[in-house]
């Protein structure tokens, strides 16, 4: 016996028990009973029996002993295996090297502690699959101590494979605060995460001209911007074997002393920007005509006072804008916060030359306007006004840059010098994505130096991987997926997105209809993927166990698909 699919139009089809027997030669069928009041499974139960099949509830076929998180683990060791990331570590397999490649793997998907991290992972098929599962906290911090001593082999290969002669470099420096005092890289220095009176530890990030990072670099947190530069170049030319290169750098890293130095170092050129006070000198020289923004947004200019260099004048209107909003905000909140101070002087609640400039010290900087304001104090008296001839000063340089290079004009055009310029945006995604939006570098809580230093290359190396699940999950994200575009508009008019991503970002969904992502939700959306261990029930604690993945839906396929076609 069995059962016949019988069409039925539109409608959903006749299901008919048939047999079938012989006649003479012929071979007929005989309708035993007419199924299609049954529903789809109590169907496929019928035809399970009549395959000899047994049937029973699916409770005492197996029982699941486990459910470990799979999606997410995979999808990072995709990625990973594409990179040949194992490989830049070591060419020879190692428990070390298993464990950084899981600690890399586990910072992505859930960046914890290391003790934390010997806990959560065995909840994933993190550990078992990356062999790592009686790994201890020590042999974490053993395997950060090895990782430590590849640093140069492993950065020197990064260099490799996307560094060429000639090629844009992006360099940055940042810092995070520390927790305690005994290492002796924490020192107290500019706080770029806004917490003043913490000790600091600041890092180099050096990346290709897309923000790929290629190498990391540890600094006492006292160490300046500028500081840093020589060293940098030293190693892209020494340890890295690049002899031509394009440095590019914010206008505090790239200094005047940094470049008289890198003057001294053939076949190095930079791109970098003036300081305000560089750019009212220029004005004040005659050297920078404000009337030629009247017809254009872009234009060089060339001083005496920077010998063979180009200089190029960029205007933003919009910027413009802003800044004058946020300067009249700012101007009114300490005008705000200086009346009370006179209101308590001229009630008398308030008096002596010496508590008055106290009390008006502790606002007139808060907002950095110090400068718009002067101040008369008296025993018992205090004024204020607006320096209008100073805010009208600084109102002319609103939405004006100027960047200094000294690339030759045959090597790369003005325009092109700006957008190499304005890359360093990609570079400040970077240590946010380091800092706290997916990897969290901070806060760091090691004492020895060399594990800090272990702690922030681990975190680099995080980056690395993700940077290249970010690109490849593009068309899935929320992110544009024509970066072509790039390199042809306007580089001084504001970025705008092309139409298919705004049309991802108004709709939140993607042409398909499902919704688009962000890379940490769409690592929660590959968790529903998940590794079961079953047995047979009562079979024993020794019986054999088998696996079962869950099937990943349309969206998590394409996710893993396209981490299998990463591009180097």
């Amino acid at each position: 016996m069995h059962i016949d699919t019988v069409p039925n139009r539109g409608s959903r089809p006749a299901y008919l028990l048939r047999e079938s027997y012989r006649e003479g030669a012929r071979v007929r069928k005989r309708t035993l009973a007419n199924l299609s009041s049954l529903s789809d499974e109590q169907i496929q139960a019928i035809r399970a029996v009549l395959r000899g099949e047994s049937v029973g509830p699916l409770t005492s076929r197996f029982e699941v002993l486990s459910s470990r998180l799979h999606g997410p683990a995979q999808a990072v060791r995709v990625a990973m295996s594409r990179l040949g990331f194992a490989g830049l570590l070591a060419a020879r397999p190692s428990a070390e090297r298993d464990r950084v490649c899981a600690m890399v793997a586990a910072r992505i998907i859930a960046p914890h502690t290391k003790l934390a991290t010997t806990r959560w992972w065995h909840t994933t098929t993190l550990a078992e699959d990356f062999g790592v599962e009686d790994a201890s906290e020590d042999q974490l911090y053993a395997a950060m101590d090895w990782l430590l001593a590849r640093q140069d082999a492993l950065q020197k290969k990064l260099a490799a494979r996307h560094l060429s002669a000639g090629a844009l470099v992006l360099y940055d420096l940042s810092s995070s605060y520390f927790e305690g005092h005994t290492c002796p890289l924490a020192k107290r220095g500019y706080s770029r995460d806004r917490k003043p009176g913490t000790l600091q530890v600041n890092y180099g990030l050096l990346t290709d001209a897309r923000g790929c990072p290629v190498a990391i670099a540890v600094h006492e947190g006292n160490v300046s911007d500028s500081q840093t530069v020589l060293a940098e170049v030293k190693r892209l030319r020494e340890d890295f074997d690049i002899e031509h290169m394009v440095l590019v750098g914010d206008r505090g890293m790239i200094s005047s002393k940094a470049i008289a130095a890198i003057r001294d170092t053939e076949a190095v050129s930079w791109i970098t920007a003036l300081k305000s006070v560089s750019i009212r000198a220029l004005i004040a020289q005659g050297h920078l005509q404000l009337g030629l923004f009247d017809e254009r947004n872009l234009f060089e200019l060339s001083s005496p006072e920077y010998p063979s260099e180009r200089l190029v004048a960029c205007r933003n209107p919009q910027r413009a804008k802003l800044r004058a909003h946020k300067r009249e905000d700012l101007l009114a909140a300490t005008e705000r916060n200086l009346e009370k101070i006179r209101v308590r002087v001229n009630g008398a609640k308030l008096t002596g030359a010496d508590a008055i400039g106290l009390a008006v010290g502790k606002v007139i900087s808060q907002y950095n306007v110090a400068k718009h304001f002067a101040l008369v104090i008296g025993a018992t008296s205090f004024t204020f006004a607006r320096k209008h001839d100073s805010i009208a000063a600084e109102a002319l340089l609103d939405g004006i840059y100027i960047i200094r290079t000294s690339v030759p004009s045959a090597q790369m055009d003005a325009p092109q010098c700006v957008r190499s310029y304005k890359a360093l945006s990609t570079v400040e995604r970077a240590f946010r994505s380091l800092k706290s939006v997916d990897l969290k570098i901070r806060p760091i809580h090691h004492r020895l130096a060399d594990r800090v230093r272990a702690h922030i290359l681990l975190c680099m190396l995080a980056y690395y991987v993700e940077w290249h699940m970010r690109e490849a999950w593009r068309e899935l994200m929320f992110a544009d997926t024509d970066q072509h575009a790039k390199a042809t508009r306007d580089p001084v008019a504001p970025a705008v997105r092309s139409e298919a991503a705004l049309k991802k970002v108004s709709r939140h969904t993607l042409d398909d209809g499902t919704p688009a992502h962000s890379f940490a939700t769409m690592l929660a959306e590959l968790a529903t993927i998940v590794r079961n261990t079953c047995r047979t029930p009562d079979a024993g604690p020794h019986a054999p166990t088998f696996d079962v993945l869950t099937s990943p839906s349309p969206k998590q396929a394409r996710a893993i698909e396209l981490l299998q076609q990463i591009q180097m």
